[in-house]
């Protein structure tokens, strides 16, 4: 596919999955408080590490590529056993808004300070026989190096950045591409694509879930909501083509109304696809990656690739709906 029309899968796939919808380049004006549909584009905020993508003057998405201090109203929030937890953190994206400016995400939160947002990171990094936890942010850290790169258009915003992964903070071992592209707000909701390619400096280095079979991939920690339903779908192993999604939906504090967070995977991942782990009290949903009892070398000749796609909506999609995204999804990539 090209590369023009990836951008305008984002909003065709929504409207062609919304029942009596058609695909077209003119969205209706939006109401005040809803972020504008118009043109999208990147920004740098004031703090000088932090890039915004935004929908007019009202913002989509923050991507934290600078390192991010721990918040003084944070610190007598986080008891002694978490105290080694909070520390700066940057490479991952927070705040993510809904279609009315609402906060999706979460960050620097006293139960487990080192979960932050929407993240790629795993808690067994092993590298020259030891190992670093780059998810709780231990031994090892993403870390930029300045290479960032954004372009926009009529219908999407992409950000490109590159981080390395330094062991104790000193020793670059993987090299990190992040590509962030947001489309334009369509009928009842807009997607985020993610893709991070990772491929070592010097000596292998393999990654692997907590335990091997919990946690770990790309790590999404959202924000409070009431009335929260968390609904992971896998088609059995038989099918054709085989699905996966899961969509968040609840009403976000402060808010008046539900939003639905849907990720879709892709079946390009390898061990695709991943398992989906969720923990609702703490309002926590994501597939995993490697497969469950594995552990991942990545190589400088054998790089690791991964996409998701990232949906936004008005209230909660139904599985038609859903099946028809993952479906425009897949023929996109």
């Amino acid at each position: 596919m090209t590369q023009s029309l990836v951008r305008f899968s984002c909003v065709a796939s929504l409207l062609t999955a919304v029942a009596g919808m058609t695909p077209f380049p003119v969205v209706a004006e939006q109401a005040p408080g809803v972020i504008a549909s118009g043109a999208l584009a990147v920004r740098k905020l004031a703090d000088g590490g932090s890039l915004e993508i935004v929908a007019g003057d009202r913002p989509v998405l923050r991507y934290n590529y600078q390192l991010v201090p721990e918040p003084p109203e944070v610190k007598g929030r986080i008891n002694a056993g978490n105290r080694k937890y909070a520390v700066p953190r940057c490479d991952y994206i927070h705040p993510l808004y809904g279609p009315k400016g609402e906060v999706l995400t979460d960050d620097w939160v006293p139960d487990h300070p080192h979960h932050r947002g929407i993240y790629w990171a795993w808690p067994e990094v092993d590298w020259q026989g030891k190992r670093g936890d780059l998810h709780a942010l231990q031994q090892v850290f993403a870390r930029p190096t300045g290479k960032v790169d954004t372009a926009q258009g009529p219908d999407f915003a992409q950000i490109t950045a590159e981080n390395e992964w330094r062991w104790e903070d000193r020793t670059p071992i993987v090299r990190e591409q992040v590509t962030i592209r947001v489309g334009r707000q369509a009928g009842p909701g807009r997607c985020v694509d993610l893709h991070f390619r990772f491929t070592t400096i010097g000596e292998n280095v393999q990654v692997a879930r907590r335990g091997q079979n919990l946690y770990g991939g790309l790590n999404v920690r959202l924000s409070q909501t009431t009335d929260q339903q968390i609904t992971p779908f896998t088609d059995p192993p038989t099918a054709t083509p085989r699905r996966a999604w899961a969509q968040r939906s609840g009403v976000p504090r402060g808010g008046q109304a539900a939003v639905g967070l849907t990720i879709l995977q892709s079946p390009t991942n390898p061990d695709y696809p991943g398992d989906w782990v969720q923990y609702p009290e703490i309002f926590w949903i994501q597939p995993t990656f490697p497969a469950a009892g594995t552990r991942y070398t990545i190589g400088k000749d054998r790089p690791l690739e991964l996409h998701y796609r990232l949906w936004i909506s008005e209230g909660k999609l139904g599985p038609e709906t859903l099946k028809q995204l993952w479906d425009a999804y897949k023929a996109s990539l």
